[in-house]
């Protein structure tokens, strides 16, 4: 697949990470007589799908739908229509990957490593004929009257389309920088405000999480912007040496990180118990069995909550030198249970930062999908121009929806460009 750079092609796809080479395999498929190039940054392509899913490639979900994205649902709609979850999930085992289907919904190879994923597409394009270029960062691309000219850290190519899969600023360590951003800068669009999202979120030291470090558990999390809900989510939530992780925080990260960044008052709360009020949770901490009654604050809580932190809620609701914990609930002063309740339920988490954009896997922000055509992920501002992945202002919770848009957002503009070159 390495070989020696042409200096003019009919496709050339900035970008081989997930987007780009899908779009790649798509526009070969399309029409094989076509000189198609990818060009990356990178001295090996493909890092954030190695790293992503725990190194295991969580590469789409069982059920995809609009209101998974962040970004105009009627738009994402005719996207996932033109290559959905299913469409997904044949593709790759027409690769040779066969995909195995987790409790959550999600979807990972069988073989429970990132690396068959990109081996099959980095396979797929060889056998294609689509030449990848490593260690060829792309500097500017200027219109040209028979398509563009590529200015590249190597020298210049000439393409008549090119596809544009840059990526944002997630995972930076891997190339991936948000310079494509200024390149469409440059070519008429605009980009939105860029931010980390389902990235870790870091706590005050003094709070209890370093005593919880690798628990796990259940929770719902809600974000207040100035006082009023913008979100709130259940799922589970892992705490961790510097704050909290997991897929509920992951996918609440967006909500904090963006509202404090533009200094609005935000507010992140934590409740154990899901499924219950403030008003049900304290009901169950006062019953009227008399068995029940005789349980302590510890043991009642046990039923529902790891032992640790069932320790340290209780020290942190404490009030006055009892031992909350070993107080049975008849004995439990109603100020003392509607603080313990206040903290099952309703616990402000002290979120002091996002752990930094190495840690976060996708970006919040980009070029606005109203500037391109859906249909054919063509820009709406320069003509033979395509634009695809994480470079879009479109980014979706945790659980293989991220890669859905990478794989679909290929198809549709490598099919496009490839029948575009034709016409």
């Amino acid at each position: 697949m390495l070989c020696q750079m042409p200096t003019q092609v009919d496709i050339a796809i900035i970008g081989a990470g997930a987007a780009g080479l899908a779009a790649g395999i798509f526009a070969a498929q399309a029409n094989p007589d076509l000189k198609i190039i990818l060009l990356d940054g990178a001295r090996t392509v493909g890092a954030k799908i190695l790293v992503s899913g725990g190194g295991r490639c969580n590469v789409t979900h069982t059920r995809v739908t609009p209101q998974d994205f962040h970004a105009p649902k009627r738009l994402i709609e005719r996207v996932l229509k033109r290559f959905d979850e299913h469409a997904a999930a044949q593709w790759f085992e027409s690769l040779g990957v066969t995909l195995k289907t987790e409790p959550t919904g999600k979807l990972f190879p069988t073989t429970d490593s990132a690396r068959t994923v990109l081996d099959a597409l980095l396979k797929r394009c060889d056998q294609l004929g689509v030449t990848l270029l490593t260690e060829h960062r792309v500097r500017d691309i200027k219109p040209t009257p028979d398509g563009f000219d590529i200015t590249h850290q190597s020298g210049r190519i000439t393409a008549k389309r090119v596809v544009m899969a840059t990526g944002g600023r997630s995972l930076p360590k891997t190339g991936s920088d948000g310079q494509g951003w200024a390149i469409v800068k440059r070519l008429g669009h605009t980009v939105t405000p860029t931010h980390p999202s389902l990235v870790p979120l870091v706590l005050a030291d003094a709070f209890f999480h370093g005593s919880l470090s690798g628990i796990s558990h259940e929770a719902a999390l809600t974000t207040r912007v100035q006082g009023k809900v913008t979100d709130r989510r259940t799922g589970s939530l892992l705490w961790t040496h510097f704050g909290v992780s997991g897929p509920v925080a992951m996918d609440a990260s967006r909500f904090w990180v963006i509202a404090n960044a533009h200094g609005q008052d935000t507010s992140l709360e934590l409740s154990f118990l899901p499924d219950q009020s403030f008003e049900s949770a304290d009901r169950w901490l006062s019953p009227t069995d008399n068995a029940a009654k005789q349980k302590t604050v510890a043991a009642t809580l046990a039923q529902r909550l790891p032992a640790r932190v069932v320790q340290a809620v209780c020290a942190h609701a404490q009030q006055g030198p009892t031992d909350l914990a070993a107080t049975t609930l008849n004995h439990l002063p109603r100020d003392h249970r509607r603080a313990l309740t206040r903290s099952l339920t309703e616990l402000r988490l002290p979120v002091t930062r996002f752990r930094g954009w190495n840690y976060a896997e996708v970006t919040a922000g980009g070029v606005p999908l109203e500037e391109i055509n859906v249909r054919t992920m063509a820009s709406r501002k320069t003509p033979g121009l395509y634009l695809i992945g994480e470079i879009l202002d479109c980014d979706a919770r945790i659980g293989g929806f991220n890669f859905q848009w990478a794989w679909a957002t290929g198809l549709i503009a490598g099919q496009s460009a490839a029948r575009d070159k034709a016409d």
